[in-house]
Order: C-alpha cells, then structure tokens, then sequence
C-alpha cells in the first residue's frame, strides 16, 4: 500500500501507527475536556495532553459533527479559525496540525496560515477540495459520506446505497457502501480513508459498524492508508455494557485489533493508552514481505515487492477492482486457503472424502488411527466425537467444488451437511 507524507510525517505500512489527538474549538463538542475557546488554555492543553502523551497529529474542529447539531456555513467556521490559528501558534511541541473541515474555503484559509493537513468529513462534498487539498501538497483524511455537506457520515444517502436495510439485507451489506462512499470523487495523491465509524444517522446501526470493523481488512484496496476513529464508540461499548466513562478498556483492545487489520492513523481523545495499545498492534501484526529486488536482464531495474494483506475472498477481490480486474474474472476464489477438521469420522466417510477431495483439488490429511474414546486428562468424555479425525486444507473454489462432487456420488447425510457448512464458511 502507498506511503502518505503528511508534512514530513510518514504514513503507511513501514511505519509505526500514527495517533491523532483531537482538540474543539467549538462549544457545541460533547467532549468537554478537549473544548476550549480560549486559545492559550488549547495551547497548553495540546502540549500537556496531546503532544506530551504521544500524539503525531492534532486535528482541531471548528464544529461539532454531531448530526443533533446545525450545520455551520464556511463563513461561520472562517470565524472560529483565528481562535484554532492563535492556538496553534501557541503550541510549543512538535506535531502535524489537521483542520478538520468540510468546506475548501477553511481549508485554504488554514492551510495557508500554518495548517498542514485536512481531515475532510464530508468525503469530498465539495468538489473544490481535492483541488485544494492537491494545490497545498497536503495530506487529507477522507470521510466516507454521501455527496451531501449537510449530511457528514450519513452513507445511506448516497445514490448507490438508497435502499432500506432489508433491501441491503438481500443485496449487499453496509460494508459494500462504506467502500462505495470512500470512491465517490476520487482520490488526491495523499488522501487517507476513513471508514466512518459512528451514529452518522439515524438509520445506521450497531451492527452496520460491526461489520464494518469485522471486514476493515477490505479498505486496504483502496490502496490508501486507513483512519479509524473508534474512540469509546456505541458500536464497542454496547458489547461490554459499559457507559463512555467506563468505555477506556473496549477503545484500546479495539484499537490494537483495527491496527492488526490495517489501520495507520487513529483518531482518539485518550492518547497516552491509545499509543500504547497500537503500537501493541502493530508489533504482532501478520509480517508481510515489501521490498524492491533489482533484475538484470536487457529490462534491468528495480522490481518491487509486496505481499498484500489478504485473509478472504472479499479482501482479494477488492485488490483485484483496484488493479482494474473484470468482476467476471473470478480469481478472489483461489486466493485464500482454509483450513478445517472434522472429526468422528468412519473409516468409510474417510475413504469417500478422501475420493471426492481429490477430484475437487481440496488435501485431506486423515489421522493414522481411530479415535476410540477421546477424553479430557480427568477421564471424562471430552469433546471430540469417536472414529477418525481429517483436516481439509483448501480454497473457497475447491471446497464448493467438493461440495458438489461430494453431493452428486454419495448419500453421506451428515457428512454432506458438514461440506455444506464448510462451503459456506469459505465463500
């Protein structure tokens, strides 16, 4: 995945995850420890609980986002501005300094008075702001939205996902529209995606950001470095009955989890732990090869290398969109390999599988003898039923294959319902 430089600061796969600090110079924030109207209080406050704890970028608001809230004009935000410019001015620790903003006149008026970054939440509403943004050479976070300056975050708006949540239920998932809403209107060299996590509307739900984070993986075929703004979120709270007060702990095992998938800016209020629990992350992270390895032959150069981050057949996919792939051409099904046991098999069923795995391309690996009575070390039955045990190891394409040979030779009924839940599984 492509590198994004952000004033000097490096952003992308070879480096450390980036921790965003958030300071509001909007009284209408509900976050009130970060709210200040006072530009020497927002100084102070920036180097003692942002820079001093960790954070490599300051994003400063001019408006709450929260969708209960109106919108502000651009010239009601060109108000606020010299309060975020003062403070800014104040700071004393070294950071990159995002304007978080939907309008391209806040943006040039920021980034022209010492602002080095655009955190746009309206995900390019404006169609001026890419030009802005690629004018000043400036890195800029784009918020998944629908082509609405009134409606940041509010995806079920857009032309491709107006369609009830039983509609999307049949089709496609909000994930799908996440991903549709991140391409509308393109990229700037250096634009950052940000999946949108969070009640953008009324009609999103809980379950819709669980998904999302379930697949953040996908994101990454945008070949764009990842933002989550994850930070004490309903979608993680909820799960753990915690209220936000209490709601620390969730944010950071989920900050390591979306760093593990990908991540590589997060945006938070808690910055100390919330470094702390990505670069944990980041540390055991899969290890994925990226180099450049010189041929010599009449085309010598340099040739470069990079193992992409792909664990499921959507993953794939979407690298294969991204590299202009025809949808038809199909490859994603033999990009992944799964791997499953069953067991209290018969040494017959073994010898069936075995036959119909062969033919699909799938590798059966039987253990050498029956199992006769698996127990616990206390002698209790313990959970493995007794006969023989295999591990299959193989694509999505083989196991629906096997499936299918499977189902058309034999009249296995309990092995046959457990190829079908394997098929499933591997799609």
């Amino acid at each position: 995945m492509r590198t994004v430089d952000a004033a000097g600061l490096s952003i992308g796969d070879e480096h450390p995850p980036r921790v965003m600090g958030v300071l509001n110079v909007s009284e209408e924030s509900p976050y009130d420890p970060s709210v200040f109207d006072d530009p020497g209080e927002a100084a102070a406050y920036v180097d003692r609980e942002l820079i001093d704890e960790g954070a490599d970028i300051v994003d400063v608001g001019l408006e709450s986002a929260n969708k209960r809230f109106e919108v502000l004009s651009a010239e009601e935000e060109l108000e606020r501005l010299d309060t975020a410019i003062e403070a800014i001015e104040s700071v004393s620790g070294d950071a990159v300094f995002s304007i978080e903003t939907r309008y391209h006149e806040v943006a040039a008026a920021a980034l022209s008075r010492g602002f080095e970054m655009v955190n746009d939440i309206c995900g390019f509403a404006d169609p001026e702001m890419p030009r802005v943004c690629a004018d000043y050479d400036v890195a800029v976070a784009k918020m998944a939205s629908p082509p609405d300056l009134t409606r940041p975050g509010a995806v079920e708006s857009t032309d491709g996902a107006a369609r009830s949540a039983a509609e999307r239920e049949r089709s496609r998932s909000y994930a799908d529209d996440i991903y549709e809403a991140l391409s509308l209107n393109g990229f700037t060299d250096k634009t950052i995606v940000d999946p949108a996590f969070g009640g953008w509307s009324d009609e999103k739900t809980l379950e819709d950001d669980r998904e999302t984070f379930r697949r953040l993986r996908e994101f990454r075929g945008l070949d764009r470095p990842i933002l989550v703004s994850i930070n004490r979120k309903n979608f993680l709270r909820e799960i753990a009955g915690r209220s936000t007060e209490e709601s620390l702990p969730v944010s950071l095992a989920a900050t390591s989890m979306a760093v593990e998938r990908g991540a590589r800016v997060v945006r938070t209020h808690d910055v100390r732990e919330t470094r702390d629990a990505a670069l944990i992350g980041y540390e055991f992270a899969a290890s994925r090869s990226r180099n450049r390895a010189s041929s010599h032959g009449a085309d010598s150069g340099d040739v470069a290398v990079e193992e992409l981050d792909v664990t499921t057949t959507r993953e794939a996919r979407r690298h294969l969109e991204r590299v202009g792939v025809e949808s038809s051409v199909d490859a994603s099904k033999d990009a992944v390999v799964r791997t499953f046991e069953l067991s209290g098999l018969s040494d017959a069923a073994v010898g069936r599988l075995s036959t119909a795995a062969a033919e699909a391309g799938v590798t059966v690996v039987p253990n050498t003898a029956a199992v006769a009575s698996a127990t616990t070390d206390g002698g209790e039955p313990g959970g493995r039923s007794p006969g023989r045990t295999v591990l299959l190891f193989g694509t999505p394409r083989g196991y629906a294959t096997l499936l299918r040979v499977f189902e058309s030779r034999f009249t296995d009924d309990g092995l046959l319902a457990a190829l079908e839940t394997i098929s499933e599984s591997a799609r």
